[in-house]
């Protein structure tokens, strides 16, 4: 069964390659390039290059998810608790997939929570698409998002903190929290789609720790981690035309674009909410089972820089008196590469940085309290470090000053200009 969830990866790929490939084509026939964006938005020089690679994202991760379920839903006995007759295609799969049988229930169980995360997505890509073409304001955007992610959760019970019922007399406080949880994440990953290769790369690093953390479990996840090998997968065929590469000044060939990171932040965030972390026994005898509570803040390590960007960004916007969802160009991409980085090495450094704080992040489940503090005080200190590079002197690094005091871009680059999608 693991490899058969693993395998998802490469379908993931095998769909997304061939239609990113087919946009690239029809984007530049069509010209689907990036729009001026909102009054008061800034942008860096837009580029003709198609930011509609989203449709190969939600395609590479919504078709093969719905195609896998339905196919088990018309192969599998009606009563899916019995084995299949022998003979039929069912039983041939089941002999040769070992464990299938037995998750075979589960996997039709979650078959109304799979079309609803689809729904949801296809929702979401939608409000992308439309937001890549014709700019929405950024309230009716933000409540469509709201309502969408409320639905989702909803209809599919996904609450975080259910801890919390009890002291606020019912469910209404976790289900606000989860739903403010997937809003954060979605509009994270958004915020981070500002250069060649950067959303996706943090999206498929942070997916393949979710992944383990989701089968390395003792009882497997196979639902969250088949909808993370499809992500995995998906947005890696994806990054082949849009991520900077080392031997190459070749830029990136198509944009995600809204209708794909908007998507891809969703996904993460709801797959946050419905993986178990913390395996607590009811007895709790042991010390290490009354602390794998600790676990439960894996989401925030694996993505410590998707937040760290979000929560900055959102201050400067609010100390400047801009609205914090009205883009400008004062990432933590663009400041490191105002402290003298080029813009690939700005995306290369900030996927080492959610590589290294994802690492400890994983470990949790099986740490004891004081270990558990020190992941937690590693990532906060390799923020800080980041912090700290971001506020160096700019004259330590080369940084050249404007006529007006700020700080101009580096005199070396390497080609790789950001995305504006």
């Amino acid at each position: 069964m693991l490899w058969a969830c693993l395998s998802l990866i490469a379908v993931g790929a095998a769909v997304s390659i061939p239609l990113t490939s087919a946009l690239i084509r029809l984007g530049r026939r069509f010209e689907t390039f990036d729009s001026p964006g909102v009054p008061g938005q800034v942008k860096a020089a837009r580029r003709r290059v198609p930011n509609t690679g989203g449709i190969a994202i939600v395609g590479g991760i919504a078709g093969p998810m719905l195609a896998l379920l339905g196919t088990v839903a018309l192969l599998w006995p009606a009563d899916a608790s019995r084995p299949p007759a022998p003979g039929t295609t069912a039983a041939w799969l089941a002999a040769r997939v070992p464990g299938l049988a037995d998750q075979i229930p589960g996997m039709l169980g979650k078959f109304p929570d799979a079309v609803a995360l689809v729904a949801a997505m296809l929702a979401i890509h939608v409000l992308g698409l439309i937001d890549d073409r014709r700019p929405m304001k950024a309230l009716p955007k933000l409540a469509v998002m709201i309502g969408v992610t409320a639905a989702l959760c909803g209809i599919t019970g996904s609450r975080l903190l259910t801890v919390l019922d009890g002291p606020a007399g019912g469910g209404w406080l976790s289900y606000s929290v989860t739903v403010a949880w997937i809003i954060i994440v979605m509009n994270a990953m958004n915020f981070l789609d500002n250069m060649d290769g950067l959303s996706g790369g943090i999206s498929v690093i942070a997916g393949c720790f979710f992944l383990a953390a989701a089968l390395l479990g003792p009882d497997p996840q196979w639902f969250v981690a088949s909808c993370l090998a499809l992500l995995i997968g998906s947005v890696g065929g994806f990054l082949i035309s849009n991520a900077p590469l080392p031997w190459s000044d070749r830029g990136a060939r198509i944009f995600m674009g809204d209708g794909g990171s908007l998507v891809i932040g969703l996904l993460l965030g709801f797959l946050t909410v419905r993986t178990t972390y913390a395996d607590l026994p009811p007895s709790g005898d042991s010390p290490a089972d009354r602390t794998t509570w600790f676990a439960v803040f894996m989401p925030v390590l694996v993505l410590a820089i998707p937040l760290y960007d979000f929560a900055t960004v959102v201050a400067l916007r609010l100390r400047q008196g801009k609205s914090p969802l009205v883009g400008d160009l004062q990432h933590v991409s663009h400041r490191l590469a105002r402290r003298g980085l080029s813009r690939r090495g700005a995306v290369y450094v900030l996927w080492a940085l959610t590589a290294a704080t994802s690492c400890g992040a994983v470990a949790l489940r099986s740490l004891d309290d004081w270990r558990a503090a020190l992941v937690v005080a590693q990532t906060l200190m390799i923020l800080g470090v980041l912090f700290a590079v971001e506020h160096a002197s700019r004259h330590a690094v080369g940084v050249v000053p404007d006529r007006r005091g700020e700080s101009a871009e580096p005199r070396r680059d390497d080609g790789a200009r950001e995305a504006s999608g």
